[in-house]
């Protein structure tokens, strides 16, 4: 698809740096030139799989068209920027910062002309794309609910306050997303939330959302990491006049009133989870996004969207639950997980 040859760099080199390798593996014409890691041995080791070098954060960015950025949430911000200062167009992997005035500044330079796009890949999903269509056939929806509930993670830092919050700041960064497209043009106008911590470590570890919509629509968001018997995704829409139903784990299905919706074929040769939630079509949009310096379609303003609306859920369940309206007025330089604990 790319009329010459784009070269990325990945910074990182965990799970989520090698998900986006893959997927930029399925690409004619791209390549991962370098990458880099905190932990040497794996900028090595993912390295030598895709036939690149091992450098510094520094060095990332010095000859390729893009970067992806694939490491802890505190990291984002300041990599993006210099990496989009280096000229290089970017990706951001979700969360898409800690902060709310991190984001600000992602969106100011977007706004200025740098391409940074945010790594929402289920928006990129063909069988979330098909429900959106689906969705915005609908009258008068009165009701929305998202659910992503899996395994707590028992690798990287997910359970410190340091990775900026718990489940409903990580995990819940897909569902939220989710739930602002199904739900538009209607815009969120207050949140509520309630977290459930666990008794090893001092994050949340369950999250049950409400988000009141200007059109009077309340959407429920469900997220958790006690679902131990294995990960379960899916959406639910309704209206007087049909209900449509996305599942995305453990199987990929949608639903219009009780009839299954056919999906595109998948390409030949490809993982079906690469496509199938959304991995390899976002990479193929990132990657005219760096060879033509477009703004992208899944930008900077959704990921802090997406953040603002996380924040105010966390100030949510640190007073009792109280409705806090959007966008959110709180400190800008406040992570979520110190919003709902403090200190």
């Amino acid at each position: 698809m790319a009329r010459r040859e784009v070269a990325l760099g990945l910074a990182g080199a965990g799970w989520m740096a090698g998900v986006h390798a893959y997927a930029a593996a399925e690409i004619p014409g791209v390549r991962i030139a370098r990458v880099a890691s905190r932990r040497v041995e794996r900028a090595l080791a993912l390295a030598e799989r895709v036939d690149g070098e091992a450098v510094s954060f520094d060095a990332v960015a010095d000859g390729v068209d893009g970067v992806v950025i694939a490491t802890p949430p505190a990291q984002h911000a300041s990599q993006a920027l210099a990496a989009a200062a280096a000229g290089a167009a970017v990706l951001v992997e979700k969360p898409l910062c800690t902060t709310l005035a991190e984001a600000d500044r992602m969106v100011a330079a977007a706004e200025a002309g740098a391409v940074i796009a945010y790594a929402e890949n289920l928006l990129h999903a063909p069988v979330v794309q098909r429900a959106l269509e689906h969705t915005a056939a609908l009258q008068g929806v009165d009701l929305l609910e998202v659910r992503a509930l899996q395994g707590r993670p028992d690798w990287g830092d997910f359970l410190t306050t340091g990775w900026g919050g718990g489940v409903l700041f990580d995990l819940g960064a897909h569902p939220v997303a989710v739930a602002l497209a199904l739900a538009a043009p209607a815009r969120p106008a207050e949140v509520r939330a309630v977290l459930e911590g666990g008794p090893d470590h001092p994050v949340d570890e369950h999250a049950e959302v409400a988000i009141a919509f200007d059109t009077g629509l309340v959407a429920r968001i469900v997220v958790s990491w006690r679902h131990a018997a294995g990960p379960v995704w899916d959406a639910q829409v309704s209206s007087p006049d049909g209900v449509v139903c996305v599942e995305l784990l453990p199987d990929v299905r949608l639903e219009r009133n009780g009839v299954e919706v056919s999906l595109p074929a998948l390409p030949q040769g490809v993982a079906p989870q690469l496509e199938e939630l959304g991995y390899l079509p976002q990479m193929e949009s990132f990657v005219l996004d760096a060879a033509q310096a477009r703004q992208p379609a899944v930008d900077t303003r959704l990921g802090r969207d997406v953040l603002d609306l996380t924040c105010a859920a966390y100030r949510s369940a640190g007073r009792h639950s109280a409705w806090v309206e959007l966008p959110f007025d709180g400190p800008r330089d406040a992570s979520p997980i110190s919003l709902w604990r403090p200190g």
